[in-house]
């Protein structure tokens, strides 16, 4: 399982470009659909936890996946798995950064690789969506708003959703809903 866990997130790593959000969606297929690891509403708690907690969302992800089928230890070869590739190729590409820093054809590619980055980030946010309630919805535009136009601290906004979902909890426990 240990194996299988550092050889799936290496896998991912290896084949996603654009960062974290860009490799949500491969985890998705990898460990609710293939491999069948956790559930998907698993998975979204997971996720929710990962966007949450410090550091990069996939590595996050990683380690709570890897926590969740194969303990403190799967969550360190899941970890590793995830960072592995991103290392070895940060890594060679410093060692030939001043060689290629100024070749067009490097840029080229990497203005190339932009729109399919952003499809992989948009992918998972639109399967987010999916069953989501209305107002649900209308929180989520105006949360994204508020911090992309009008410059609002994502860290205020996340707390402030914490406190608002904590007294939503205790008002529904008083009436008794689950």
């Amino acid at each position: 399982m240990l194996l299988q866990l550092f050889t799936t997130f290496f896998k991912i790593g290896l084949f996603s470009f654009g960062g974290g959000f860009a490799m949500i969606p491969l985890i998705q297929r990898e460990v609710i659909e293939r491999r069948k690891w956790i559930d998907e509403q698993d998975f979204l708690e997971m996720l929710v936890l990962a966007q949450s907690t410090p550091g990069p969302i996939a590595v996050n992800t990683a380690v709570f996946v890897g926590y969740k089928t194969a303990g403190v230890a799967g969550a360190v070869m899941a970890s590793l798995g995830t960072v592995m590739p991103s290392f070895m190729a940060i890594l060679m590409l410093a060692l030939f950064f001043a060689e290629v820093r100024d070749n067009r054809y490097v840029d080229a590619a990497f203005r190339a690789m932009r729109p399919a980055v952003v499809a992989l980030i948009v992918a998972p946010l639109i399967g987010l969506v999916k069953g989501m309630r209305w107002y649900l919805m209308a929180v989520s535009a105006a949360v994204a708003l508020a911090v992309w136009y009008f410059g609002f601290s994502p860290a205020y906004l996340i707390a402030l959703a914490l406190v608002v979902g904590v007294v939503i909890a205790v008002v529904n426990g008083r009436k008794g809903v689950k």
